[in-house]
């Protein structure tokens, strides 16, 4: 079963963003190293029986990392997803993150995927004081990092770049008010790997996040309580079902008995806060 990490335990492995400010170049930096997101995911994928071909994997990671640092970018208490439906190959990659829980996870599809005539990025962001915001771009990529450029374009209406950087390092640069567009669209990877060596800055916060879906076999069978009173209707003539998480891809097994459990645990938890 997957669970999110413990917050407390001190030797809890998580991804540090940083978020730094560039003088003078009037640029937010937001960089970090996902190894330990990557591990966690694969762990994910391992515990799962999950395999994805090379390319969509990679592609996946990175979707992960972009998402990761743009969630920096933006304002506490957001909760943003993405969803890229590609036309050619005919695959939809999924991620979700949110800075208050310190979470990110996604994941793909490649089965019973509709064909599309253009292959499109929809994002949805989601505040507790807002409304949420949607919008929709269309992408002629199959870079993720390509996607979070256009989708600053487009979207954020402020220039934003995204770089791999060596190992699991990755990086954006967005473009703040007045920022030195010249030196901005001539950045190399080499450039953003040593700014902070090479431009004054100034660090403005760090967060930390983890390779986490927070699903679980719980909250999968609040969304079969429905067939309480006849769960012929959803076993038919079979012993067991299976589940999967439409976030994370993780997969779950129910049998008969899920719902006597089920009631179980609502009596349990109703006698503790009693």
């Amino acid at each position: 079963m997957s669970q999110q990490p413990d917050h407390q335990d001190p030797v809890a492995e998580y991804t540090k963003v940083e978020s730094i400010f560039v003088r003078h170049r009037n640029c937010l930096l937001l960089k970090a190293d996902f190894s330990p997101i990557f591990t966690d995911y694969y762990l994910h994928l391992m515990e799962h029986k999950l395999r994805h071909k090379p390319e969509l994997d990679s592609a996946l990671k990175d979707l992960l990392a972009a998402l990761t640092l743009h969630l920096v970018a933006r304002p506490w208490a957001e909760t943003i997803a993405w969803t890229a439906t590609l036309r050619a190959p005919r695959v939809n990659f999924f991620a979700t993150g949110s800075s208050v829980k310190e979470q990110i996870t996604g994941t793909l599809f490649t089965k019973d995927v509709k064909e599309s005539d253009r292959s499109l990025l929809f994002s949805q962001t989601v505040h507790p004081e807002t409304e949420s915001r949607k919008s929709m771009i269309e992408i002629d990529s199959t870079d993720p990092l390509k996607w979070i450029e256009n989708y600053y374009t487009h979207s954020e209406q402020r220039p934003g770049r995204a770089f791999r950087l060596k190992d699991d390092q990755y990086a954006l640069v967005a473009a703040q008010p007045d920022f030195d567009e010249e030196w901005f669209n001539s950045l190399t990877v080499e450039q953003v790997d040593a700014i902070s060596e090479d431009q004054e800055t100034k660090l403005l916060e760090t967060r930390k996040f983890y390779f986490s879906c927070g699903c679980s076999e719980e909250k999968l069978l609040g969304s079969l309580a429905g067939y309480r009173d006849d769960p012929d209707a959803l076993f038919g003539d079979e012993d067991e079902i299976h589940a999967t998480c439409p976030r994370c891809s993780a997969k779950y097994t129910f049998t008969r008995d899920i719902f006597a459990r089920f009631d179980e645990a609502e009596k349990n938890s109703k006698n503790e806060s009693s």
